[in-house]
């Protein structure tokens, strides 16, 4: 199995799509965090917040009564007033902050809240609180709400800053049911988008990351599916059939009744050797039309031997007859016996 490592690569190679959009916000100081969380059963704990400033309790029963301008008009001046400081209730102070912005519809406001939070209060009570509204707003924007302009009107799409915001939350709470939700989102956001190898990653880090999950299944199919569709031809990369036939092999030693019920059956199997064939086929080729004969030759050899049954290898075999590169059989038993196709 693969650790974290193997999730912050992948989630990686993602963010190169989105490293240019960042969020425009202030940077604050260092973390003013007390405590520390720990993981358990896949959760992060934390104490609930008791705020003992009373501008913060009323801030939060503003909320409560559905008043969030009111909130945010009381919670404006104080946070002004200590955001330098070392006071306890500052997070929540942001977090109020931004959940009156989220609830006034100006969500693209709220992340620079969220933001100060995530990154100078790692260790307080309402950093996975932040952590989750920025999840619930990259959903709403990877499902096509547009950011704001001027204040009301909602013009350009923002999926890639949903994008990074998906990204961000695995990168802050590895190992969490709130990452993994987040994985699985963003994998069905590129899965729909027809980007299938980041699709397959996704769900990829999902099946190895979170063997227990009860969508593991669900991704490993949608990883093989991914990977299937990601093949465009035998002009092109071979990897995502490679990739595929590994998964197929693990999927049905897994799950046996459901590879079944599913069709992960011989049948796609067979698909997906005949089409990586027809890729070695088409390999061998091109070879042959640049006047590389030793490359052709080689495989040729490679794709009788790994493809034996493929139309593609009866195809390389007639190849390899006409220029005297094989024996033609002389009788039934040698057309049956299997050639030595050894490099």
């Amino acid at each position: 199995m693969f650790g974290s490592g193997y999730a912050l690569g992948m989630l990686s190679r993602i963010a190169i799509r989105v490293v240019g959009i960042g969020l425009t916000l202030s940077c604050i100081g260092l973390a003013h965090g007390q405590d520390e969380f720990t993981l358990s059963d896949g959760e992060w704990e934390a104490a609930e917040s008791s705020a003992s400033d009373p501008v913060i309790q009323e801030a939060r029963a503003l909320l409560a009564a559905d008043q969030p301008g009111e909130a945010k008009q009381l919670l404006d001046p104080w946070i002004a007033a200590h955001k330098y400081s070392e006071h306890a209730d500052l997070p929540d102070a942001y977090l109020l902050r931004g959940d009156a912005k989220l609830m006034m519809g100006n969500e693209y406001q709220a992340l620079y809240d969220y933001e100060a939070i995530a990154k100078q209060f790692y260790g307080t009570p309402a950093f996975p609180k932040a952590i989750e509204r920025e999840a619930e707003i990259a959903n709403r924007y990877l499902n096509g709400l547009k950011r704001k302009w001027f204040g009301w009107l909602r013009l350009e799409r923002a999926t890639t800053l949903g994008e990074e915001l998906m990204i961000r939350v695995q990168e802050r709470m590895p190992g969490s049911q709130l990452a993994e939700q987040a994985a699985l989102d963003l994998g069905d956001y590129y899965y729909r988008g027809r980007d299938l190898p980041l699709a397959a990653d996704m769900y990829g880090i999902i099946v190895r990351n979170y063997p227990d999950s009860r969508y593991r299944k669900f991704a490993a199919l949608r990883e093989i599916y991914a990977n299937i569709a990601a093949f465009k031809g035998p002009s092109y990369d071979r990897s995502p059939l490679v990739e595929a036939r590994i998964l197929i092999d693990d999927f049905q030693m897994r799950y046996p009744a459901d590879a079944e019920q599913a069709g992960i059956t011989t049948q796609l199997e067979t698909w997906v050797d005949e089409s990586d064939a027809a890729h070695l086929l088409n390999t061998a080729k091109w070879y042959l039309n640049r006047g590389d004969e030793a490359s052709a030759r080689f495989t040729f050899r490679r794709l009788i031997r790994d493809n034996t049954e493929s139309a593609a290898a009866k195809e390389a075999v007639q190849v390899m007859i006409d220029r005297g590169w094989l024996d033609a059989p002389t009788n039934d038993s040698e057309t049956e016996a299997p050639i030595d196709a050894s490099p």
